[in-house]
C-alpha cells in the first residue's frame, strides 16, 4: 500500500471531534504580520463579494495599516463542504485577497489529517482530507473521502474548448474498478458517480446504458434533465445506435442538441435543425457541427447555407448571433486540431477570425454586422499580435479569404485585414447594439461604451424601447441609458404605457447590473417630465401588491426630487436596512437639489455615522460620471468602466485625500492590475503596461 495520509486510528480520534471543529480550531490560530483570517461565515457572508466587504470592515475595525492580506470562506462553500454534523464531505474553498504569497504562507499545510492545496494566484485554496491509495492508484471503496477524491481527479479534463471535452484514458485497473462499482451501485445516484467517468471515455456498454435509462425514466419521469448523468447515458445510447436514444432526445428537447452533435447522423441533423430554426438558445453551434459532418465540411459555405435557412424561416436574431459565434469557434477549433494548439488559442484565433470575417463578402451582411461587433472588442489585440509577430509569411498569406484549412498568420495580412475592417466598421456598426438577452454580466461589460451616445446609438435604443418584444432586462438597459443622458422623453413614456404596464409590473431583480428595474426608471422619467402617467405610476408603487416592489419604491425618488424625498432616503440609508440602490439614489438626489456633482456629495458623506462605509466607497466610484452612474453595489473588477471611474476619482483635484485614496484602492484591486486574463476581452500589452505605470505613480504618491 502507498500510504500518503494519516492512519485509521488517527482519523478515528480526530473524528471524535467534528471536522468543522478541528478545522475551526486550526483556523483560529492563523494570522500574523500583514495577514488576517475572517471568522467562519454566517449566512450574511454568502458570496466572495461579501467576503471582501467583511475583510474591509475587519481591517478598519482593527485599525490595521499598510498592506493587509486575508483569507476566508463563505456560506456557499461552507454548505458544499460540510454536512449538518460538521463532517467534511467535499473540498472547502478558501478565498483570499491581497498578496498571494503572503496568504499561502499564512495558511501553511493545513490542520493535522488535512491538506491545503494552492489553487494559484487566480484561484482559491482548497482544503481537504488526506487519504490513501493502493499501488495502482485506486482508493479503498470503503473510504468515501478517498473515493470522492479519486473520482474528482478523473473528472479533470486534459483538454477544454469547443467540442467535446477530453479526459485522460483509464488504466485497465481503473476501468475495472469503475465497472465493479457501477455493477454494485445501490441506486441511480450511486451509479452516476461511476457511469459518468466511464462514458466520458466511451466506456459504457449498450446493456449498461439501457439499464441506466430504465432507472432514469422511473426516477425522473417528466423531468429527465434533472439527473446529472443524462448526457453521458444519452451519448452511450446514440453511440450504440439504440432507438431509445431518439425517444430520449424528443423528451429532453433542445438541451440535448450538443450531445446529438457528438454522434453525427442525418436524423440528428434534422432534429437539431428544427431546434435552431425555432431560435432555441445554444443550438446553432450543434447545428453547424452536424451540417459540416453530414453535408458540407467547409465552415464558411456551411454557415452561408444555414444563414439562408434562418432568413427564410424569419428566425430570431439570437439564432444568427449564435451562428456567428459558431463560425469563429468552428474555424478556430479546426486550426487547433490541425496544429495541436492549446485551447487558449481558440480565444485569440476567434478575435482574428472576427476581424477577417466581418469584411468577407461571401457572408450575408447581417452575419458580418454581428462579427464586426465581436471584432470591435478584439481588433487592438489582433493589431498588437501582428506587430509582435515575425515577418516570415506562412502559407495562405496571399489575401484570399480565410477557410477552415487555410489559416493566415502573416503579420502583413493581419494588418491588411484590420485596415479592411476599420474601413467598413462604421457602416457595419452604425445603429446596432448588443444582444439584450445576453447574461447581465456580458451586458455590463459593454456599459462603458455608452458614456457618450452617437445618433445611431440613440436611434437604436429608442427602437428597442418601442419594440414590444424587448424584455424587462433589455428595457432596463436601454431606458436607463437614455434617461441617464437626459435623452428620454414623452415618446418613451408613451411607448411603454399603458401597452406594456402588465409586463413592466413583473419582478426583475437587477442586483448585479448597472441599470435599475425599468419601472423605476420610467417612473423617474414621468415625474421629471410632469407626465400625466406619473400619478398612475405612483399609485401603483403605493399599492400593497406585488410585495417585491417595496424594496425598490424609494429608488423612484430620483424623479422630480425634493427635500422630503431626500429626507426619506437619508432615514432609510442610516437605518442600515438592506440597500438595493437607495444610497446611490440619495447621493444623486442631493446632488440635483444642491446643483453640484454627486462626487462631492459622496465625498462629504465619508465618515458619516450610520452610513455603510464600504458601500459608500463603491458609490463614490460609481457616481464619478454624473451622466451615467453605476448602480452595482459591488465593484466589478472585470469591467473597464469601473477601472475608468476609479482612475477619475483618484485624479480628481476637487476631492478630499480620503476620497482619492478610495479611487487608488479600487484601481489596485481591479483585474486589469491583478488578474488581466480574467478580463473579456483581454487587455493588450499596451493597456496593461499603462495600467501598471499609472498604478506605480499613484502608489508612490
Amino acid at each position: 500500500m502507498n500510504d500518503t495520509g494519516s492512519g485509521q486510528a488517527g482519523r478515528g480520534a480526530a473524528r471524535r471531534r467534528s471536522d468543522l471543529a478541528v478545522i475551526s480550531a486550526w483556523w483560529r490560530g492563523l494570522g500574523g504580520d500583514g495577514f488576517v483570517v475572517l471568522p467562519p461565515p454566517g449566512r450574511g457572508r454568502y458570496t466572495q463579494s461579501d467576503g471582501h466587504a467583511d475583510a474591509a470592515e475587519l481591517v478598519a475595525a482593527r485599525g490595521l495599516v499598510g498592506p493587509v492580506s486575508f483569507a476566508y470562506w463563505h456560506w456557499q462553500s461552507h454548505g458544499r463542504a460540510f454536512d449538518r454534523a460538521g463532517a467534511l464531505t467535499g473540498e472547502l474553498l478558501l478565498h483570499w485577497g491581497g498578496d498571494h504569497a503572503v496568504v499561502a504562507a499564512g495558511l501553511g499545510a493545513g490542520p493535522a489529517g488535512f491538506r491545503v492545496v494552492d489553487g494559484g494566484p487566480q484561484g482559491a485554496f482548497r482544503l481537504d482530507r488526506i487519504t490513501r491509495r493502493d499501488d495502482d492508484g485506486l482508493p479503498d471503496p470503503a473510504d468515501p473521502d478517498a473515493v470522492r477524491q479519486f473520482l474528482a481527479a478523473l473528472d479533470e479534463p486534459v483538454r477544454r474548448g469547443p467540442g467535446r471535452v477530453r479526459y485522460r484514458p483509464l488504466s485497465p485497473a481503473e476501468a475495472a474498478w469503475l465497472r465493479e462499482r457501477l455493477d454494485g451501485a445501490r441506486d441511480l445516484a450511486d451509479a452516476t458517480r461511476f457511469a459518468v467517468p466511464l462514458e466520458r471515455r466511451d466506456g459504457l456498454t449498450s446493456a449498461q446504458a439501457l439499464r441506466l435509462l430504465r432507472v432514469w425514466r422511473e426516477e425522473h419521469d417528466g423531468r429527465l434533465a434533472h439527473w446529472t448523468g443524462w448526457r453521458e447515458v444519452l451519448h452511450a445510447l446514440l453511440r450504440h445506435g439504440r432507438e431509445e436514444a431518439w425517444e430520449t432526445v424528443a423528451a429532453l428537447g433542445p438541451g440535448a442538441a450538443g450531445v446529438v452533435a457528438e454522434v453525427p447522423s442525418e436524423r440528428g441533423l434534422a432534429v437539431v435543425r428544427a431546434y435552431a430554426l425555432a431560435g432555441a438558445p445554444g443550438t446553432a453551434s450543434a447545428w453547424l457541427k452536424l451540417h459540416r459532418a453530414v453535408h458540407e465540411p467547409d465552415a464558411v459555405r456551411a454557415v452561408c447555407a444555414l444563414a439562408a435557412e434562418l432568413d427564410a424561416h424569419d428566425a430570431p436574431e439570437a439564432a444568427l448571433r449564435g451562428l456567428a459565434a459558431a463560425l469563429t469557434g468552428a474555424v478556430a477549433a479546426d486550426r487547433r486540431a490541425e496544429t495541436g494548439a492549446s485551447g487558449l488559442a481558440d480565444r485569440s484565433d476567434a478575435g482574428l477570425l472576427a476581424v477577417r470575417f466581418a469584411t468577407d463578402e461571401r457572408l450575408p451582411r447581417a452575419l458580418r454586422v454581428l462579427l464586426a461587433q465581436t471584432a470591435r472588442d478584439h481588433v487592438e489585440l489582433v493589431r498588437e499580435a501582428a506587430h509582435r509577430a515575425g515577418a516570415a509569411p506562412l502559407p495562405g498569406s496571399d489575401g484570399t479569404p480565410p477557410t477552415a484549412t487555410a489559416f493566415v498568420t502573416d503579420p502583413a495580412e493581419a494588418l491588411a485585414a484590420i485596415a479592411r475592417y476599420e474601413a467598413a466598421r462604421d457602416g457595419l456598426l452604425s445603429g446596432t447594439g448588443p444582444d439584450l438577452t445576453a447574461p447581465e454580466g456580458v451586458l455590463g461589460r459593454v456599459w462603458h461604451r455608452y458614456r457618450t451616445l452617437t445618433e445611431g446609438d440613440v436611434r437604436w435604443l429608442r427602437e428597442r424601447i418601442a419594440d414590444p418584444d424587448t424584455d424587462l432586462q433589455g428595457l432596463g438597459f436601454c431606458l436607463e441609458l437614455l434617461y441617464a443622458h437626459g435623452l428620454a422623453g414623452p415618446a418613451e413614456v408613451e411607448a411603454l404605457l399603458p401597452r406594456r404596464m402588465k409586463d413592466l409590473a413583473k419582478k426583475y431583480r437587477t442586483t448585479y447590473t448597472e441599470w435599475r428595474h425599468p419601472l423605476v426608471t420610467l417612473t423617474c422619467l414621468a415625474l421629471d417630465l410632469g407626465h400625466p402617467a406619473a400619478e398612475k405610476l405612483l399609485s401603483w408603487w403605493d399599492g400593497p401588491r406585488p410585495v417585491w416592489k417595496n424594496e425598490l419604491r424609494l429608488l423612484t425618488h430620483l424623479g422630480a426630487p425634493d427635500e422630503s424625498k431626500a429626507a426619506a432616503l437619508r432615514e432609510f440609508v442610516t437605518s442600515r436596512a438592506h440597500d438595493v440602490g437607495q444610497l446611490t439614489t440619495w447621493v444623486l438626489v442631493r446632488a440635483r437639489l444642491d446643483g453640484e456633482h454627486p462626487l462631492f456629495v459622496a465625498d462629504r458623506l465619508l465618515g458619516t455615522p450610520g452610513v455603510h462605509e464600504h458601500k459608500l466607497r463603491q458609490v463614490l466610484v460609481g457616481v464619478a460620471d454624473a451622466g451615467q452612474p453605476l448602480w452595482h453595489y459591488a465593484v466589478d473588477g472585470r469591467s473597464r468602466g469601473w477601472w475608468q471611474r476609479a482612475q477619475e476619482v483618484a485624479e480628481h483635484p476637487g476631492l478630499s485625500p480620503a476620497a482619492r485614496a478610495i479611487g487608488v484602492r479600487t484601481a489596485r484591486e481591479h483585474c486589469l492590475v491583478r488578474y488581466p486574463d480574467q478580463l473579456n476581452p483581454p487587455p493588450t500589452e499596451a493597456e496593461r503596461a499603462a495600467a501598471l505605470e499609472w498604478m506605480r505613480r499613484h502608489d508612490d504618491g
